[in-house]
C-alpha cells in the first residue's frame, strides 16, 4: 500500500511550513545506520540526524531491544506518587556526565519544555526572596524552542519568533557572543557584557545561552572565554546561569557538553534531542542542590510543573541505553575524526563565489552563503545526490549520526560539494 501524499499536502501541517503551499515532502518507507529509504526505493545518507537527535543512526538493535524489553514491563505510568527503575537509571547518568554539583533532575516532555522548567525554575528560586527578579537575560542569535517562554528568550529580531513579540514576556537581550572559536577575545563585548550586569542585576532571575554553538539562531560557534566570563559574573551579581545543553548535548561539540569547553557548572542545565539516541521525545533540567532546596523551603513548598509523560519509562529505558552505548564506544575519537574529515572536505568551499564562510566544530560542518537558500529548491536537489540536509536561512550545515563510517561521510560531502557547485 503506498503512502497518501495527496492526504498529507492537505490535511498534515508540517514543521515550519504552509498548508497551502506545501513544500516538497519525501515519503519514508524505513531507515537503518545512517540511510533513510524513501518509498521510490531511493536511499538518502542522512546527514541531519534527524534534526541532531538519532546519534547511533537508526534501527540499532541495543535500543530496540531496550523499548522491547521495557513495553514488556510497563510502557506508561504516571510520575506523581510513582518511580521505577529507568528514571532512577537515567538520572543516574544524567548525575554522574553532567558538570559536578548538577545533582538535581527533573523530567520533561522535549527540549522546549525542558527551557520553560528551567525558566520557572530561575524565577521561583528568587520568588520568595527577591521578586523583582523576574527577568532574564538572553543572547542575541540564541534559540531555545517554539513554547511561550523559550520564544521569549530566543532572538526577538533575526528569529523565528517576531510575529508574537507583542505577547510575550520582555527579557533582556545582549549582543551575541563574536563568532569564532579560536578566535581572539574581544574584549570590547566583555566589556558590554560587565556593564550590562552592572546595570541590570537587580531585576535579572538568570541569564540563558547555548554554550560554545547557537545553533537554529545561526550555527555560529564562540571562544568559550564568554562563556567562562559569563558563569563569573552571574556569581558576582547573584544571577542564575541556565546552560541550554540540548543541541550541544552528549558529544557533538566534542566534548560531552558544551560547558566543559569553558570547565564551568551552571546553576541550571537543559539536555534534550540526542537524549534518547532519536528514538522517543525526552528530556531533562538540572539544577544545583542549592537551586533545588531554596524553591522547596519557599512557599509553596514545591516546584510548580508536572507533565503528564514526565518520566515515560520506555523513554527513559531507551535513553539509558543509549547513553550506556555511547560511554562504552570511542566517541571522542570518532568525532574528532568526522570534525577532520568535514573540515578537510568542506573547507575547499570557501573559495565558491555563493559562500561567506565555511567553520567545523566537532560533529558539525557548515557552510555560511551570502544569500538566503530557497528551501523548495535546494532540498530536492540534496535529495537528487542521495543525501538528507535540511538548510534554513543562508545556512547548509551538517550534524551526521557518530556512527556514519568514513565512506558515507566522504559520499555525504560530495554530495554537498555537488550540489553546491550547481548554484
Amino acid at each position: 500500500m503506498s503512502i497518501n501524499l495527496s492526504f498529507d499536502r492537505q490535511h498534515i501541517w508540517h514543521p515550519y511550513s504552509s498548508i497551502t503551499n506545501p513544500g516538497p515532502i519525501f515519503p519514508v518507507v524505513s531507515a537503518n545506520g545512517v540511510h533513510i529509504q524513501l518509498e521510490n526505493g531511493q536511499e538518502l545518507i542522512d546527514g541531519m540526524s534527524s534534526w541532531w537527535c538519532a546519534l547511533h543512526g537508526y534501527n540499532h538493535p541495543a535500543l530496540n531491544q531496550a523499548i522491547i524489553e521495557q513495553t514488556q514491563k510497563v510502557s506508561h505510568v504516571m510520575f506523581g506518587g510513582f518511580t521505577h527503575e529507568p528514571a532512577i537509571r537515567l538520572c543516574e547518568h544524567l548525575v554522574s556526565l553532567t558538570p559536578d554539583g548538577l545533582d538535581t533532575v527533573f523530567l520533561a516532555d522535549t527540549g522546549s519544555v525542558s527551557v520553560e522548567v528551567a525558566i520557572k525554575m530561575a524565577l521561583q528560586y528568587w520568588h520568595g526572596t527577591k521578586p523583582q527578579k523576574n527577568r532574564l537575560l538572553a543572547f542575541k542569535h540564541g534559540y531555545h524552542g517554539d513554547t511561550f517562554g523559550a520564544m521569549s528568550v530566543c532572538d526577538p529580531y533575526t528569529g523565528m519568533h517576531h510575529l508574537f513579540s507583542d505577547t510575550l514576556s520582555k527579557q533582556i537581550f545582549m549582543e551575541a557572543p563574536p563568532l569564532g572559536y579560536q578566535a581572539e577575545a574581544d574584549t570590547k563585548w566583555l566589556d558590554q557584557l560587565e556593564t550590562l550586569f552592572k546595570n541590570h542585576h537587580h531585576t535579572l532571575a538568570a541569564a540563558i545561552i547555548e554554550p560554545i554553538v547557537q545553533g537554529a539562531g545561526g550555527m555560529r560557534f564562540y571562544n568559550p572565554i564568554y562563556l567562562s566570563a559569563l558563569r563569573k559574573l552571574c556569581q558576582e551579581y547573584q544571577v542564575l546561569l541556565i546552560v541550554d545543553e540540548i543541541a550541544t548535548g552528549f558529544g557533538r561539540t566534542g566534548q560531552w557538553f558544551g560547558s566543559n569547553h569553558a570547565q564551568i557548572c551552571p546553576d541550571i542545565m537543559c539536555v534534550g534531542k540526542a537524549l534518547t539516541g532519536g528514538y522517543l521525545t525526552l528530556a531533562a533540567t538540572l539544577c544545583t542542590q542549592q537551586v533545588a532546596e531554596t524553591i522547596c523551603e519557599q512557599n509553596p513548598g514545591v516546584f510548580m510543573h508536572g507533565p503528564t509523560f514526565m518520566g515515560n519509562p520506555l523513554a527513559c529505558a531507551v535513553a539509558v541505553a543509549n547513553l550506556e552505548l555511547l560511554m562504552s564506544w570511542p566517541w571522542r575519537e570518532r568525532i574528532a575524526e568526522i570534525e577532520q574529515k568535514l573540515h578537510t572536505g568542506l573547507m575547499p568551499l570557501i573559495h565558491h563565489p555563493a559562500v561567506a564562510d565555511v567553520r567545523t566544530l566537532g560533529a558539525i560542518g557548515v557552510i555560511q552563503l551570502h544569500e538566503p537558500v530557497k528551501l523548495m529548491d535546494i532540498q530536492p536537489k540534496f535529495v537528487e545526490a542521495g543525501i538528507w540536509l535540511r538548510p534554513f536561512g543562508r545556512l547548509i550545515y551538517t550534524m551526521p549520526p557518530f556512527i556514519i563510517s568514513d565512506v558515507e561521510l566522504e559520499q555525504l560531502i560530495a554530495g554537498i560539494v555537488k550540489v553546491l557547485g550547481d548554484f
